[in-house]
């Protein structure tokens, strides 16, 4: 074959792993208008005719670009802020954050960044802390107090459904003894504490601050350090599970995802909760008007539970391991009820948040009662999260026609705490069950969450293939699943859920050349190593993008 000058592409490498039971395995994929002309072997492309032969993956290993099923455009917002998070963390462009382990090193990193401020009424924002860390110590005013008492403070958790404020915040806001709001955390003298749990409680500090994570994350800086984030990590397709579809966030993803050099094709779900009163069907289809290629609208997102590690999600009997209390419904269940009902008729597909097992059987009931009045094929409603399922609510997904988002990561971040604080042994170890999801045949993926945890599909996939927590507990050994399995999950497994895997998720004829490029075989590789494949780039409709090194 020699080099031309021609409108197709064929790229060479060690191996490409298709996904495509039909054809496993390959060494070569003809590329021509962004699309995949043929795979095979060097010598079955021949018959497309003249064609340039890139070789420079010709020791690297292709699989079909990653797939983040869950993540949010948030993840790209959030570093305009402070970083608290336990865990170290890379930026977007690639500096890493060492984690703050201590309270006491936790406010000296804000005492570094309020001293930075220049306006001294200027609010100081953080996000990423997670006090299931800090064993039974709840921050509280005593500790941002020693930040500042005049500057309102606002720590957002890694879960995104609390946060912690200073005296000064909480006086801006309204809030005090005499507040009875669901989720404001009180001490024994019926004093707020500062921690605010869930949305009803957090809105009066939102009131003053404005929506400032969400809207750095649809801000044009925002989406570009989203992209630039999942691109370090393989993905071409990640879906933002949360959108306001206000006009300005429109735009920016029109502008931002319209730029040739920016990476990512992006599925951004309305989220009702978030949006206008009235009206939401027509907002979603005013924004499918300005689908392209590498964005698509026409998701629903809702959440109806909050935090099991925040002791918010829903639990069944006998409720936290602990003996906190149940959680809060962030839907009450008539409400769900109509929203799935309202979605359902208007055609969409509604990916439904439900950590705990009280909500996923509320979120199935619903489903069967509006299936039951409104039968429709294909559906793909799809339950995110959904970390305590049991088999006989795997069951019930598969005969109501549903698809599963399963967060494996929590098995590593929060599976120690899981095991002993929130949940305890036995529904630890079922946590995330995507071996009992594969044995039903519930269409299932896995997901970061991101900003909940870093975007990083190879790391959740072998947070699947092992279930290994933080400090080295294996969860569930029969829940484990095998690194292809895992790999299909977040590939062709997401594409499903997002209603994408006829144009995305594998390597085969006709879909998008998206592709991520890998120094290693994913399959080849012990099962331990399986998050340590280093991704060298992608390659998005036939662009490659290579990714930058880290800087020390």
């Amino acid at each position: 074959m020699t080099q031309a000058d021609t409108t197709t592409t064929i790229f060479q490498a060690r191996k490409i792993i298709t996904m495509n039971p039909m054809q496993p395995e390959a060494t070569h994929v003809a590329v021509r208008d962004g699309r995949i002309l043929g795979v095979g072997s060097a010598g079955e492309l021949q018959g497309w005719g003249p064609a340039t032969l890139d070789t420079r993956f010709a020791d690297k290993v292709l699989m079909p670009g990653l797939v983040e099923g869950h993540a949010h455009l948030l993840d790209g917002g959030m570093w305009n802020f402070v970083y608290t998070g336990f865990h170290d963390r890379r930026g977007p462009d690639g500096t890493l954050w060492p984690g703050v382990q201590s309270f006491e090193a936790l406010i000296e990193r804000l005492r570094e960044a309020e001293a930075r401020l220049p306006d001294p009424t200027q609010p100081l924002l953080a996000w990423g802390f997670d006090p299931i860390h800090f064993g039974t110590t709840r921050m509280t005013v005593n500790e941002l107090d020693q930040v500042s008492v005049t500057r309102p403070v606002v720590v957002l958790h890694a879960s995104v459904h609390l946060l912690n404020v200073n005296s000064a915040m909480l006086q801006l806001a309204g809030i005090d003894a005499a507040t009875e709001t669901e989720g404001v955390a009180k001490d024994a003298q019926g004093q707020p504490t500062g921690e605010l749990q869930e949305m009803a409680a957090m809105f009066p500090v939102f009131a003053i601050i404005g929506n400032a994570y969400f809207a750095a994350g649809q801000s044009e800086q925002g989406i570009r350090n989203f992209g630039r984030l999942a691109q370090l990590a393989g993905v071409t397709t990640a879906a933002d599970l949360s959108n306001n579809l206000a006009d300005d966030a429109v735009a920016n993803l029109v502008k931002i995802t319209s730029e040739a050099q920016f990476p990512l094709r992006l599925v951004p779900a309305y989220n009702p909760m978030r949006g206008a009163a009235e009206g939401g069907p027509e907002r979603v289809r005013r924004a499918m008007q300005y689908n392209t290629d590498k964005l698509h609208f026409g998701l629903i997102k809702m959440v109806v539970d909050g935090s099991i590690q925040g002791f918010t999600a829903r639990l069944r009997w006998p409720h936290y391991y602990n003996g906190s209390a149940n959680g809060i419904w962030v839907i009450p269940p008539q409400k769900t009820l109509e929203l799935i009902d309202e979605y359902h008729r208007a055609g969409f597909t509604i990916h439904i948040h439900t950590n705990g097992d009280e909500a996923t059987d509320m979120v199935l009931d619903a489903v069967e009662a509006v299936l039951r009045q409104h039968p429709r094929w294909d559906h793909r409603h799809t339950l995110q999260h959904c970390q305590l399922a049991d088999a006989a609510q795997f069951k019930r997904m598969v005969t109501l026609g549903m698809a599963v988002n399963l967060f494996a990561n929590h098995l590593y971040y929060w599976g120690d705490a899981h095991y002993g604080i929130t949940v305890g042994p036995d529904r630890a170890n079922r946590m995330n069950a995507a071996g009992t999801a594969l044995r039903h045949g519930v269409p299932f993926s896995l997901h970061s969450d991101a900003p909940i945890t870093p975007i990083a599909p190879l790391f959740t996939a072998w947070c699947a293939v092992n279930r290994q927590t933080a400090s080295g507990r294996v969860l569930g050994e029969s829940e484990r699943i095998s690194a292809y399995d895992a790999l299909r999950a977040v590939t062709l497994g997401a594409a499903h859920t997002l209603r994408l895997d006829h144009c995305i998720g594998s390597i085969e004829v006709g879909k998008f050349a998206d592709f991520a490029v890998l120094e290693q075989d994913p399959l080849e590789v012990p099962a331990q190593a399986l998050r340590d494949v280093p991704v060298w780039g992608t390659v998005l409709g036939g662009q490659v993008f290579q990714a930058p090194a880290h800087p020390c």
